[in-house]
């Protein structure tokens, strides 16, 4: 009887080493992959991308049919997004928000923060970096392109996400989609619809004229 008990013992022990052995190079796998994608995009020049956004709460009632459509131009840490109705500029230390609607401008140092636990299309690069685990997760087919996703799931147990899928082209090694789930039930869904790399872009494209916005009767702070 205590032989066969030590037996079980031996094989629970062997089971849980190979699934922590396990855990660990899938994570493995996936923090590398993360950092090939990272590398590999952060190294252009800059990148000019069209993406669609969802939100699906389905607790709440809430769901944003059709998509919320934007573009985002990086070069670097700078950027210029078009999206929810703003002109976000980025110049590297001060950050812009045009709101074109109320015709209100915000100017603030720094840059944008992950508010609520929202990220934002121009942190697509660099939020995981910090605070979250990581598991490569299933591989799908979308019309004919192969995406590896990779499960993120963030380090502090009161973070206001809950999880989030990064969807990554096989062939480019390019982010193709992030799917966000938020503790509120929330889930966000941002898709790469189109995307360029090292193209002509304007000296302007990530400075902001005061003038010009004066001009059109702006409230600027």
């Amino acid at each position: 009887m205590k032989t066969r008990m030590r037996k079980v013992a031996l094989v629970l022990v062997a089971l849980c080493i190979g699934i922590n052995l396990t855990a660990q190079n899938t994570a493995s796998q996936a923090k590398t992959l993360l950092d090939e994608v990272s590398s590999k995009m952060g190294a252009y020049k800059n990148m000019s991308i069209g993406f669609t956004s969802t939100l699906v709460n389905e607790e709440a009632g809430i769901t944003n049919d059709p998509p919320i459509r934007g573009t985002i131009s990086l070069a670097g840490e700078k950027y210029n997004l078009h999206y929810l109705g703003n002109n976000f500029i980025f110049d590297g230390s001060k950050l812009v928000v045009i709101n074109e609607e109320e015709k209100e401008v915000t100017i603030t140092n720094g840059d944008l923060e992950e508010e609520d636990g929202f990220i934002y299309p121009s942190k697509l690069l660099t939020f995981y970096k910090d605070g979250y685990n990581y598991a490569m997760g299933t591989i799908k087919n979308n019309n004919g392109r192969k995406v590896q996703y990779v499960d993120l799931t963030p380090i502090d147990s009161n973070s206001d996400i809950v999880k989030v899928q990064l969807g990554i082209d096989a062939k480019t090694k390019h982010i193709y989609k992030l799917i966000q789930v938020g503790s509120n039930g929330a889930v966000t869904t941002f898709t790469i619809t189109k995307f360029k790399s090292n193209q002509p872009i304007s000296k302007n494209l990530f400075s902001f004229d005061k003038s010009k916005y004066e001009k059109l009767g702006y409230l600027i702070d």
